[in-house]
């Protein structure tokens, strides 16, 4: 008797799941819906649901895999159900930003694999652990020890692709714990394995890519993003990674203003922010953040703080609000947000850090209270040398440089300014280098040196202007304007009994009745910034108050020109 071979149809799991290692999510989309419509299998919504996840098909990623989760509890596959639970908290923070019942899930995962024998899951649980340690809770130490835990329970389960996740994530928290050195290379090698054909999970891929970029925005490696990312950008697009692709790009943006490529970078936050506000709007924030920050270089204030609302409590829209307040001529409040912002964050966390130490010293030093200005400087002298990378080492000197002028050492200023300028340039910051250029232009004219201060500012104006840095640009120009009005035979502090050339115009500008309020207009700096020349000026000559101050610069011959 001739045995007949019962129809099997195409579209079985082994066909989803074959269509998902090749990255063609809507055919494995296909393949699953048809399974499910014959039997309520959870293999089968759990392949439907990483099929939507890579769709950006929310309702259909809760819907299947809170389905599976409770089917597999039911078939009493503890592995599985932990695995999907993991999952599921991953999609509560992502999709939704609910990190309170992304936690009920990553909990929930725990009970089920506590007491078992180590197995994959493990390690799947321990990176997700770790990532929202280091992101949300700006927990390194923890995250560090959840990648180790990665690392090795993937590699005693034969779990090659979690153990490379864990690699990039422990490489990732080492950059931010300040070993950059070390943390860079353990991310080389992974994204090496990467483009090698090791790693065969997309999600894998994706991280490993996304983790890379964020270490090297974090401290300024333009040249490495762009190097990895010409490659892992075409690697992701041809798989179709685009989620994950949406998110490193906004990182990536940064790496570009950055470089001074602001039209590349603006391009990216807008594209990257429409795919995440259609499919994951609690991820936006990020985008909108750091679009914030373009705008604020752009001298597009307003554009900027409305950026910086919509992001909410975002650390990089926190950091923003900071810098915006000095821009519009509030170090005070600067200084608040600066502190609070720098509350947050653990010893540990050096990376972010350091960017809120380089604000913290401006502000300080603006309002006056350079015995804080110190301190913020002394960290962030600490963390350069630690990290000893091009763009921490002139913001440390910048930081210096502002300092110095506050207390009145314009040659040290100088110096530490002209360090700047060099540094930033070794880092491929054009913009940075600028903004480094004007403060020195600053210290030039301070010591009697016009023209070498006019070189200066020529130069930052002409990056200036052609990225559209409009704040800058008028900054540049005010200072350019004030070099040229300044009488020549002022040949520096000794010759103007002990003031710079800011004092003087301030003294001046009290002789000629003008408030505090009304001098900051003038001059077009802060009210705070005024209180401390006012402050300088009757420390340096000897006076008790404002009027005698005045009597004082009129014996020295100090008013004239004024």
């Amino acid at each position: 008797m001739q045995r007949v071979t019962p129809f099997r149809s195409p579209n079985t799991l082994e066909t989803g799941r074959a269509a998902l290692a090749r990255g063609a999510w809507q055919e494995a989309k296909r393949a699953f819906d048809s399974v499910l419509l014959r039997e309520d299998s959870p293999e089968a919504l759990e392949g439907l649901g990483l099929a939507a996840w890579w769709l950006d098909l929310a309702d259909v990623v809760f819907s299947s895999r809170e389905r599976a989760y409770r089917l597999y509890r039911e078939r009493g596959d503890v592995a599985a159900a932990a695995r999907i639970a993991v999952w599921i908290g991953w999609d509560y923070s992502a999709f939704r930003g609910e990190q309170a019942v992304a936690n009920g899930w990553i909990q929930r995962a725990h009970q089920l694999l506590d007491g078992l024998a180590e197995l994959p899951e493990h390690a799947w649980l321990a990176v997700r652990e770790g990532v929202f340690a280091l992101l949300e809770d700006a927990d390194p130490e923890r995250a560090r020890a959840l990648a180790a835990d990665a690392i090795r329970i993937g590699r005693a389960t034969g779990a090659v692709d979690y153990e490379m996740i864990g690699r990039a994530l422990h490489g990732f928290v080492r950059v931010v714990a300040g070993e950059v050195a070390e943390g860079m290379r353990e991310l080389d090698g992974v994204n090496a394995a990467v483009l090698a054909g090791e790693i065969a999970d997309p999600i894998a891929i994706g991280l490993s890519c996304c983790y890379l970029v964020n270490a090297c925005e974090r401290v300024r490696d333009g040249d490495r993003a762009v190097q990895w990312c010409d490659r892992l950008r075409g690697f992701c697009s041809q798989w179709g990674l685009r989620p994950l692709l949406a998110v490193c790009r906004t990182q990536y943006a940064s790496v570009c203003v950055w470089r001074g490529a602001w039209s590349e970078a603006e391009q990216e936050l807008t594209a990257a922010t429409e795919e995440l506000a259609a499919s994951r709007p609690a991820m936006t924030a990020e985008g909108h953040a750091r679009l914030g920050q373009l705008r604020r270089l752009q001298g597009r204030l307003d554009e900027a703080a409305e950026l910086f609302d919509l992001a909410g409590h975002h650390p990089i829209a926190s950091l923003g609000r900071a810098a915006l307040a000095i821009d519009r001529g509030d170090p005070g409040r600067a200084q608040d947000l600066a502190e609070r912002h720098l509350r947050q964050l653990s010893q540990s966390n050096k990376t972010e850090r350091a960017q809120v130490l380089e604000l913290l010293v401006r502000a300080a030093t603006e309002t006056g209270v350079l015995e804080r200005a110190h301190g913020a400087l002394a960290e962030l002298e600490g963390l350069a040398a630690q990290m000893d990378t091009a763009p921490l080492r002139a913001s440390a000197s910048l930081a210096a440089g502002w300092l110095a002028v506050a207390e009145g050492q314009a040659d040290a200023a100088r110096r530490h300014f002209e360090d700047s300028v060099d540094w930033f340039q070794r880092g491929g910051a054009p913009y940075e280098t600028a903004r480094a250029r004007i403060e020195l232009a600053r210290a030039l004219g301070e010591l009697g040196q016009p023209a070498a201060a006019r070189d200066e500012l020529q130069r930052a104006m002409t990056v200036l202007a052609g990225m559209n840095a409009t704040h800058d640009l008028s900054r540049a120009r005010r200072l350019e304007g004030q070099l040229s009005r300044e009488p020549r035979e002022h040949g520096g502090r000794a010759r103007a009994g002990g003031l710079s050339r800011r004092e003087l115009e301030v003294v001046r500008l009290i002789a000629a009745g003008l408030s505090n309020q009304a001098i900051a207009e003038r001059l077009g700096i802060s009210e705070h910034t005024v209180h401390r020349h006012v402050a300088n000026i009757l420390t340096r000559l000897d006076v008790p108050s404002r009027s005698a101050a005045v009597a004082r610069a009129a014996q020295l011959d100090l008013l004239a020109g004024g």
